[in-house]
């Protein structure tokens, strides 16, 4: 199944100055971007913090987030909360049909599922915008190797990055 790590970034590297920021500083060209991804994979998967940042699902995608918290639930068939393992989540979404998923964070979940090799695709969308201090785009050492696949300057300054990830035998 393809994962593909979606995400915006500063120059120097922060996806967040804090965990419930909105991401209102990444410009247009990169939401229509995240729209379009996320519609052609049919399903996001993102961590409760990020949801709570979002504050409803995506409409039109099914919407996984991942928590501890065993008393979030949703009558929305469009919404799951689960504790699930990252191996187990995409093994339920390919038993449903999905061939694709969009990994729309934070850097906890990123972590989870690159430590897992989970991670096929990376695309980053650089911002020329500096945090100083904020949330990376994983939170724990990695060690991931990347094939360089295309760069783009899809606004002003504004570069999209695709990466494949190159799996660990």
């Amino acid at each position: 199944m393809e994962v593909i790590l979606l995400m915006a970034m500063t120059v120097d590297g922060k996806i967040a100055r804090n965990q419930m920021e909105l991401v209102n500083w990444t410009g247009s060209k990169d939401k229509q971007y995240f729209v379009k991804i996320t519609r052609n994979a049919g399903v996001v998967i993102m961590g409760s913090k990020t949801f709570d940042t979002i504050g409803h699902p995506l409409p039109g995608r099914k919407n996984i987030v991942l928590t501890r918290d065993k008393t979030r639930k949703s009558d929305d068939s469009s919404l799951v909360f689960t504790d699930q393992a990252p191996a187990q989540i995409l093994a339920d979404l390919k038993r449903q049909g999905f061939e694709q998923a969009a990994l729309i964070g934070g850097s906890v979940i990123n972590s989870l599922f690159a430590k897992e090799n989970l991670i096929t695709q990376i695309h980053l969308t650089l911002v020329p915008a500096v945090f100083g201090q904020g949330l990376s785009l994983f939170n724990t050492s990695l060690d991931l190797s990347l094939a360089y696949e295309t760069c783009k300057e899809i606004e002003k300054g504004h570069l999209l990055l695709i990466y494949k990830v190159i799996p660990h035998v």
